[in-house]
């Protein structure tokens, strides 16, 4: 077999074909074997045209994600920032408040030094008021037992001038000024001011309770609260118990007395009369007590 060459028309025909006839250009392919190779490649180049374009799809999500991503960094850059900043105001507020806490602990020491000094002080007073407040107790006591002596002297003198004036010497009125200042402090217990103590008089014009023209007396204290019929004597014996107990009762009717109360002021009184006087609902201010 005789391979004959080309001319130069010819080639530039084939060549002519193969550029625009496509059908020529696959079967020159073919025969070639090229044909398989340029359907792999279009595979190939579907497929890149596929991953191309999903590649781009990814780089567009990529950029996104990068952009958030960049967003998200300068967040936590700005959050790092107001951490830091947060944590040297923290730090410097910690070193002020150790600052404050060591000189406030200074004090607290210095105080409690000072107060312990104090106390020591305190304790050391203490004894000594102990012991002034045991002299000051024994000396009241003594004080206590000399007034309670002077008191039974000046109540001895006191019924001694009243026995005195009850044989004579003293008689009437000033006898019973003398025997009310004598018990003055027993008196005013029953909230009865001596000075206010008035004698008070009636006339049984009538005879409705003993002979007519009889003069009836007793002393009498009034005030807001209370009223007291009172009876003064140096001696009392049961008989002038129920004479004062019946006189009380004229005088109140006398003078209208709805509500009041009996007292009789004695330096002796018999041990009889001062029982009665108590059955009598009378109250009692006496010096002693005579069997």
């Amino acid at each position: 077999m005789t391979i004959e060459s080309l001319s130069k028309e010819e080639k530039l025909r084939f060549l002519k074909a193969l550029e625009t006839d496509e059908e020529f250009r696959l079967a020159v392919a073919a025969k070639l074997g090229l044909l398989e190779i340029l359907n792999e490649l279009r595979r190939l180049r579907e497929d890149f045209n596929r991953l191309y374009a999903k590649g781009l799809e990814h780089d567009r999500r990529f950029e996104v994600i990068e952009k958030k991503l960049l967003e998200h960094d300068k967040r936590f850059e700005s959050i790092e920032n107001e951490l830091k900043k947060l944590r040297e105001d923290l730090n410097r507020h910690v070193q002020e408040s150790s600052k404050r806490f060591e000189a406030i602990e200074r004090k607290l020491l210095e105080h409690d030094r000072r107060f312990e000094a104090i106390e020591r002080k305190l304790l050391e007073h203490d004894k000594r008021f102990e012991a002034i407040e045991k002299k000051l107790e024994e000396h009241s006591r003594l004080l206590k037992e000399h007034g309670e002596r002077i008191e039974r002297l000046e109540r001895a003198v006191g019924e001694l001038k009243a026995a005195i004036g009850g044989l004579g010497q003293r008689m009437g009125r000033d006898l019973e000024k003398l025997i009310l200042n004598l018990y003055r402090d027993a008196i005013q217990r029953f909230d009865i001011d001596i000075d206010r103590v008035e004698k008070m008089s009636i006339r049984d014009v009538e005879g409705r309770y003993l002979h007519r023209g009889a003069k009836i007396e007793l002393d009498i204290y009034m005030s807001d609260r209370v009223t007291y019929l009172i009876e003064v004597k140096s001696l009392v014996d049961e008989e002038d118990v129920e004479w004062f107990n019946t006189k009380c009762s004229i005088f109140a009717r006398e003078l209208g007395l709805t509500s009041y109360r009996k007292m009789i002021v004695a330096v002796n009184i018999a041990r009889q009369a001062l029982e009665r006087a108590r059955d009598l609902g009378i109250d009692v201010v006496y010096g002693s007590v005579i069997d």
